[in-house]
Formats: C-alpha cells, structure tokens, sequence
C-alpha cells in the first residue's frame, strides 16, 4: 500500500529531493514498527536507490537511525524538531486562545498527543474559576478527555485502538468509558460532529469540548474548552453571550482560526461557522 502523501501534488517551487526526503520521514514517522528499505520504498514509490541514498543522507545527520537488522526508523534528532514545532504552535495559539477565552468566558487549552498521553501545551486561563483544569504540561489519558478523542478520531482506527489496547481505558470516574466497543462508538460520533466533548469523564465536574487542528492524520493538536459544570448554568459569559452562545461561538471560532495556529486546509466536518 502506498502512503497517501505520494498522492499529493508537488509544488512546481519544491526541490524534488527534500521533498522526497520528507516523504521518507512521514513514511517513517506513521509506521509502528522499523521498516526496511524495501518496504520504505514501496510505500512511498520510490526506486530502491533513491529510497537507499536520501535514507543514508539522513541517518548521517541523526533524523534516521538503523537497527541490527538494517531496519530504518526516525532519529533522535528528529525530536528537536518536535519540540521547537510544539514551541511555534503553542506560541502561535495563544492569541486565539485568548480570544476563545473572550467569547465563551471559559478556559482554552492547546493539547497535543505525545506517546500514550495527551498533554496541554498553552493555556488561557478563565476569568471566573479560581482553579486551573489541564494545567500547561499535565499528562492525562486520551480516551477521558475531549483533546484525546478528536486526536485519536482522527488516526487510522486500528492505530488508535491499537494504542487504547496497550494502555487499557483506566476509569478516571464514573463517566469514564472504560469498555473498547463503546469508545470505538464514541470515535465514530467525533468523526460524524467534528468536535469531541468530555462530559466529567476525566475529572468530576468539569467539563471540556475540543475540535481537531489539522485534518485526518494532519491533526497535529486539539483545541478545548474547560470549566466546572457549575458554569454550564452561568447566565452570562464575559463577553455578554449565553453559555449555549459561547458553546457555537468557540466551535465557529475554532474552525475559522485553525488554518492561522495549524495550517489544515480543510473544514472541519460539522462546526458552526
């Protein structure tokens, strides 16, 4: 099977070579396992040599590493990258997050996927709670927060309930879905709305909905709004606006800005605009 980014058209002002250089590492970087060179180069349509010489290009800069049994994988040099880009994106987003913060009266985060957890990486925090929720660097797992479901709706299935598998669905409380089936459900509802809600599932009485930044496999974060659940009844937010106002207002909001925080050049399904 070829790997959907050979299908993207090329830009007539790419250099062919990075190009295909960066095709090696999406490759790389969605496989779940070290690949050979065969098998890199299959998926991304590559002759062998190529495949072969930008793959050695790469491994003597760190970004690919090569195991005992020849088998490539993504370097550690790679990870300064993540974490400069993490930087950008959080640096980028929080002006929006502000804004989401203005309209909804509620606090915004930025969380990304890193490893088994979803993790906030910006925060805006709300002028009516006396509390933080998702503290800037907290770990939690994805499948009891809203961030987490739109981040795992948006994998390959069998990624994500790959992952889900190997960590297990721990109960967080007593809205935590906990059975695989039933969160398989719940992915196929993130999937058909576009955006996620965590409804006490990860702590009691606080509440969260997400959208995706990015679309299917290129949503690289999720942007929520959180708060106790006392607040769902609050007659007014900040900037004068029902909760249930702010609620579409922060989904219009959201979709209109995630092409200036994350680039994606597509809609999100089923957002008010």
């Amino acid at each position: 099977m070829v790997d959907d980014t050979r299908r993207q058209p090329r830009s007539p002002e790419s250099v062919q070579s990075v190009d295909r250089a960066l095709r090696l590492l999406e490759v790389l970087a969605r496989s779940e396992a070290p690949m050979g060179i065969g098998e890199v180069a299959e998926m991304t349509g590559l002759p062998q040599g190529t495949a072969h010489r930008l793959l050695h290009s790469l491994q003597s800069r760190g970004y690919v590493r090569q195991d005992s049994s020849r088998k490539y994988s993504v370097g550690t040099a790679a990870l300064r990258l993540g974490d400069a880009a993490q930087r950008s994106l959080a640096r980028n987003a929080r002006p929006h997050l502000s804004d989401l913060v203005a309209i909804s009266g509620e606090t915004a985060n930025l969380a990304v996927l890193e490893g088994n957890d979803v993790v906030s990486v910006a925060q805006a925090p709300s002028p009516h709670t006396l509390r933080r929720f998702a503290e800037v660097g907290r770990h939690v797992p994805p499948h009891s927060a809203a961030v987490g479901k739109v981040l795992l709706a948006a994998m390959p299935r069998e990624r994500a309930l790959g992952l889900l598998r190997r960590t297990g669905l721990p109960r967080r409380t007593d809205q935590t879905i906990t059975e695989l089936g039933a969160f398989a459900r719940e992915l196929d509802t993130v999937l058909n709305h576009g955006w996620a809600a965590d409804e006490e599932e990860q702590e009691v009485g606080v509440r969260c909905l997400a959208v995706p930044i990015g679309h299917g496999e290129d949503a690289v974060a999720a942007i929520s709004l959180s708060g106790p659940r006392a607040l769902q009844r609050r007659p007014r937010a900040r900037s004068g606006r029902s909760h249930g106002a702010g609620r579409a207002a922060f989904r219009g909001r959201a979709a209109r800005t995630v092409n200036q925080v994350g680039r994606t050049r597509a809609p999100i399904k089923g957002v008010v605009r």
